[in-house]
């Protein structure tokens, strides 16, 4: 059996392997026929294939290994006497670069990589809420103005990376900002108030959903699950933060079933929008 035609034939196994295809006994037993007597296995765990990876690193990538680690714990440690500007800095770098290193990995392991995309959005806002409190900005408007802009970013990094559920957390995000706003400046609404306050926003989603459905189909599909969890948003708002919560249950079962009449009656049309 010539070399190349072997290697193919144990790639397909231990491809078998790693897929469960087949039981590792008989996965092993069919390498040790077709494996040479010198050669090593592909390792098909993770802890493998960091054995590998560490067994044949050079002495240059021990220094930088070590070095990342030392500057990373330096960080740590001295965070909070950094300049204001240094923390924000040191924050935008962070993020950047787990962002960019999720998105090269996304390619080879797309779970690896939206875990490090991930990341690096729940550090911008975890990040941002330490330093407002190290700083003493504890005033709501503060902490709403990081959110606002985490949620932006957010917003565009999903449409720009194509990470649905982070555009559409995004969107979440903003309207926490929205409930929060108006619940620092608004004192105590009737009920048709607050319906007043978000209805029309999950209208305004309902027709972004149509306008832009004919050049992005995945982007449609977010803004009309958005206009979706609008449509409920009075009810939640004043289970939070209405202290007169009357009819509370009899509009949230209306409202179910207004949605529900109005999503069959229309869905011919918005299944095209977003399917």
């Amino acid at each position: 059996m010539d070399q190349e035609r072997r290697k193919v034939i144990v790639k397909e196994i231990e491809h078998w392997q790693r897929s469960k295809l087949l039981p590792d006994q008989y996965c092993d037993f069919l390498l040790n026929l077709y494996l040479e007597e010198n050669e090593e296995r592909t390792p098909t765990t993770v802890a493998g294939r960091a054995v590998q990876v560490v067994k044949h690193a050079s002495w240059k990538q021990w220094i930088v290994t070590f070095g990342i680690f030392s500057l990373i714990c330096f960080i740590a440690l001295y965070f909070n006497v950094f300049h204001p500007l240094l923390q924000i800095g040191v924050t935008a770098s962070s993020v950047f670069t787990l962002l960019l290193i999720g998105q090269r990995n996304r390619s080879k392991n797309e779970a690896m990589g939206l875990g490090l995309i991930g990341t690096a959005m729940l550090l911008m806002l975890g990040l941002g809420m330490y330093m407002l409190q190290l700083h003493a900005l504890d005033g709501w408007g503060w902490k709403a103005g990081l959110l606002a802009f985490c949620s932006l970013f957010w917003i565009a990094v999903g449409i720009g990376l194509r990470i649905p559920l982070l555009h559409l957390s995004g969107w979440l995000a903003s309207f926490l900002v929205y409930a929060w706003l108006l619940s620092n400046n608004t004192e105590s609404p009737a009920w048709y108030e607050v319906q007043l306050y978000w209805l029309p926003a999950s209208f305004v989603f309902g027709w972004c959903s149509w306008f832009f459905h004919r050049w992005s189909r995945p982007v449609s599909a977010i803004l009309f699950v958005a206009g979706a969890c609008i449509w409920f948003m009075p009810e939640l708002y004043s289970a939070v933060f209405v202290t007169e919560q009357a009819w509370l249950q009899i509009q949230l079962f209306v409202k179910i079933i207004a949605g529900g009449l109005l999503l069959f009656s229309l869905r011919k049309q918005w299944i095209a929008w977003v399917a």
